[in-house]
């Protein structure tokens, strides 16, 4: 991600069109507002769509939203707001990432696990009884939520106090 920021930064800097990256920003932040169509989804308040598709559609417009702050904030960030902003954001993506990722781990090593103890024989009983602290460790794992939504959350303030000072202060 901060690769492909890169890059799209130098090709405006390279066809000297910085000033398009005030505009990225505006672009990024909507699109991540879009993506908490997702949150509504999952939280049934919308009824249309598959929550695997809403979540990735997340996913993607989160990733491509983030990418064009980070060439919106590029590297001169000298307020602490903004800088605070940018820094939440990653940690954001971060902990989106990281609790995909061990969710899936855990999911699939469950799975395994599982299909290993039924091929060497074990009822269903038993099974249970020796994957009882994995199915926990599983369980634990899909409440990652509540340590990324705290953060998405200071995220959206830090975001909104940099814009709100953007018009307050006009730079």
């Amino acid at each position: 991600m901060i690769l492909a920021a890169i890059g799209i930064d130098y090709v405006l800097h390279y066809f000297h069109l910085p000033g398009v990256g005030r505009f990225l920003g505006y672009v990024g932040t909507l699109l991540l507002i879009i993506s908490f169509i997702y949150s509504l989804r999952k939280r049934r308040l919308l009824k249309k769509g598959s929550p695997r598709k809403w979540l990735q559609l997340h996913e993607y417009l989160a990733w491509l939203g983030s990418v064009l702050i980070l060439v919106h904030a590029g590297i001169h960030i000298n307020a602490i707001v903004p800088k605070l902003a940018v820094i939440m954001l990653l940690i954001n993506v971060a902990s989106g990432l990281v609790g995909k990722f061990l969710l899936r781990q855990s999911l699939d090593k469950l799975a395994e696990s599982r299909l290993t103890l039924t091929e060497a024989g074990l009822d269903q009983e038993s099974i249970d009884k020796k994957l009882f602290f994995d199915s926990i460790m599983v369980e634990g794992m899909k409440h990652w939520r509540t340590i990324h939504l705290p953060i998405a959350f200071l995220f959206g303030l830090f975001s909104i106090l940099h814009i709100v000072t953007v018009f307050i202060f006009g730079k």
